[in-house]
């Protein structure tokens, strides 16, 4: 594949936070060499809180996914006005899958897979799958232009086991821009300082104080991010070379989907344009 233009990443996620927490360092990375990511929220994110919810909630999260956006120098974060908890994959939501994908011409489809604990973030993955080739269907949604070729998906990683592990093609060196990818998790207060801390019965560790919250967002969430380079040093290896891979202290791992087009070693190169020659 030719790349005479920017690269069109598009990375999909149920909620405002999904994304970031996925793809935030490609993300980063990306837009530090010129090319144009998008997000997406397939739902409101108006569920996620344990004191507001409704339309003071999807409000408080579209603006921090706007954040994000600046953040990251994202072209776009997109949070779709559907409710939190109540995805579906039903036909209107596949439509309007198909035309996010058509208008944005991606390159490259960052996704869940459908193995997961919440609903929501299966039915974004069957959603985006099921929207795989349709995409090149011109009488599928027809008043918008259908595209000439399938894009390339690839699922983000996770830690679910079964009907299999996620099992990562691509691994990416996240390290440099791991700051600006906390960066963008700050942003997220509703969640990263409220929800998320609640539901996991640990509210009461949340620093009051911005600078010591932050440092606490930095403790919990690097381990995360560095776990991903240990579990894949092996994926790492195969792209940054032994001794690099060994140095790589945070990553972020992808798997590419049967259901889109299936790239060379030197396509994969080009859609993550981040490895030394091989």
């Amino acid at each position: 594949m030719s790349q005479p233009r920017p690269l069109n990443i598009l990375v999909f996620g149920a909620h405002p936070d999904d994304p970031d927490f996925s793809a935030g360092g490609v993300a980063a990375l990306y837009s530090q060499l010129g090319h144009r990511v998008k997000f997406v929220s397939l739902t409101n994110g108006d569920a996620g809180h344990h004191e507001i919810g409704g339309v003071e909630l999807a409000r408080r999260r579209f603006a921090e996914a706007q954040a994000v956006a600046r953040v990251l120098g994202l072209v776009e974060y997109q949070v779709l006005d559907n409710h939190d908890g109540e995805l579906e994959p039903s036909l209107p939501n596949r439509r309007q899958v198909i035309r996010i994908i058509r208008e944005f011409q991606p390159d490259l489809i960052l996704t869940p897979r459908p193995n997961d604990y919440h609903p929501d973030h299966r039915y974004t993955a069957i959603l985006v799958q099921d929207a795989a080739y349709m995409v090149t269907v011109p009488n599928i949604v027809a008043l918008t232009d259908h595209l000439p070729r399938n894009p390339v998906i690839a699922y983000v990683s996770d830690r679910f086991r079964h009907p299999y592990p996620f099992t990562p093609d691509v691994a990416v060196d996240v390290g440099p821009v791991i700051d600006r990818k906390l960066a963008a998790l700050d942003c997220h207060v509703s969640q990263v300082y409220e929800w998320l801390p609640y539901n996991a019965g640990q509210l009461e560790t949340v620093p009051t104080d911005p600078a010591a919250r932050r440092a606490w967002l930095a403790d919990r969430y690097r381990a995360r991010f560095a776990s991903v380079a240990d579990r894949f040093r092996a994926v790492l290896a195969r792209w940054y070379g032994a001794s690099r891979a060994a140095e790589i202290q945070y990553a972020e791992a992808f798997e590419i989907c049967e259901y889109g087009a299936q790239p060379s070693e030197d396509e994969l190169r080009q859609l993550f344009p981040f490895f030394p020659p091989p």
